[in-house]
């Protein structure tokens, strides 16, 4: 097993972004030099926790600033975006990357980005649009432009002009193009159905319950099977909140005092409790009252958090209780004082919890 890191990424909105821009940066060679991975950034235009609406920029620039560590895009937004444009802009980062990226996509979005461009917010429509795009995308990887009219985009094939030296030329830096990968959220899961049919990698986000993993499994094998193929476990990823401090009664005063509660409190809650489905998707027990969907609910049920001992036991029990996965993607947070309490948790995973897990 390995260990890599999700940064969404969650800052207070009341942050500048160029601050929290360089704090993770900061994070992200720290994280290289400890031997974490990977790393995947998310995307997103109107969540002002989420703050980087172009994960393709971020990654370029810290791309020059590490060594080893590789890059996800955690993820891309098909039905917001020009599949021509994201075909050229993967590409050229795939050369900058040199191979060391995935491309993560995603049918996902607000209401609020939907608007903005013009696009009716509606889930089915998203994953017609995703699945179009991708099959625009990975065509124009293969073969260069050709004239195609869909349901929702429209592409023509130039003409080259080899005498002015006009042709397409920008196809990916890997071969036949970078890894692709889906990210899942729900118990039975159409999107890892869709990683296993594809061959695609499976991400199963951190809002996933442990007992609830071996169903999203379930659902890559299907997909997998419908389509004569056979997944791999260690293409599985795996997300979590986890933190690590020298005690586990520390660790749990500061998850409960600091940045995971104040994230639930003040952002997950709200977002996610405002859907139809309101805390729901946190619930162990149906039955359970919203208002019982506290920090030290999410501590208890959620969260890995508590000294390495602890944690190394508690990914031991979520390795065994999902089958197997092959990296556990950590979910990052904003804790203030320059990421310090945050730091210290990544030098206790990459010093004393990832030797002990490695051979998971």
């Amino acid at each position: 097993m390995k260990l890599g890191l999700f940064m969404m990424p969650l800052h207070p909105p009341t942050r500048p972004p160029f601050e929290t821009y360089d704090e993770d940066l900061e994070l992200i060679r720290r994280a290289d030099k400890l031997g974490f991975s990977e790393i995947w950034i998310g995307e997103h235009m109107s969540l002002p926790w989420e703050n980087i609406p172009n994960p393709e920029l971020f990654i370029a620039r810290a791309l020059a600033e590490t060594d080893n560590i590789v890059f996800g895009t955690g993820v891309i937004l098909l039905p917001l975006r020009n599949p021509v444009m994201v075909a050229h802009n993967i590409a050229m980062l795939d050369h900058l990357a040199k191979g060391r990226l995935i491309f993560g996509i995603g049918s996902g979005g607000t209401p609020n980005d939907a608007e903005m461009l013009g696009i009716k917010h509606d889930s089915t429509e998203f994953r017609e649009r995703t699945s179009e795009s991708i099959h625009i995308i990975t065509r124009l990887w293969k073969e260069g432009p050709f004239d195609y009219e869909g349901k929702y985009y429209k592409l023509g094939k130039p003409q080259d002009r080899p005498e002015l030296e006009m042709s397409f030329h920008m196809t990916p830096y890997q071969k036949p193009h970078p890894p692709i990968a889906v990210a899942g959220g729900s118990i039975r899961s159409r999107t890892l159905e869709l990683a296993g049919e594809k061959g695609w990698i499976p991400l199963s986000a951190s809002l996933v319950h442990r007992s609830h993993l071996q169903y999203n499994w379930q659902s890559v094998e299907q997909g997998a099977h419908s389509n004569g193929l056979k997944p791999s476990r260690h293409d599985w990823r795996v997300g979590k909140q986890v933190y690590v401090a020298n005690t586990t009664e520390q660790a749990k005063k500061e998850a409960l005092s600091g940045a995971m509660a104040r994230d639930f409190t003040d952002y997950w809650a709200k977002l996610i409790g405002n859907s139809p489905s309101g805390l729901d998707t946190f619930k162990i027990d149906p039955e359970t009252p919203d208002q019982d969907i506290t920090p030290e609910y999410l501590l208890e049920n959620y969260w890995i958090v508590g000294d390495p001992d602890y944690c190394i036991s508690e990914i031991e029990k979520l390795h065994k209780e999902s089958g197997g996965f092959g990296t556990l993607l950590i979910q990052t947070d904003d804790w203030g004082n320059h990421n310090s309490q945050f730091f210290n948790s990544m030098e206790l995973l990459a010093k004393e919890v990832m030797p002990a897990i490695k051979d998971l």
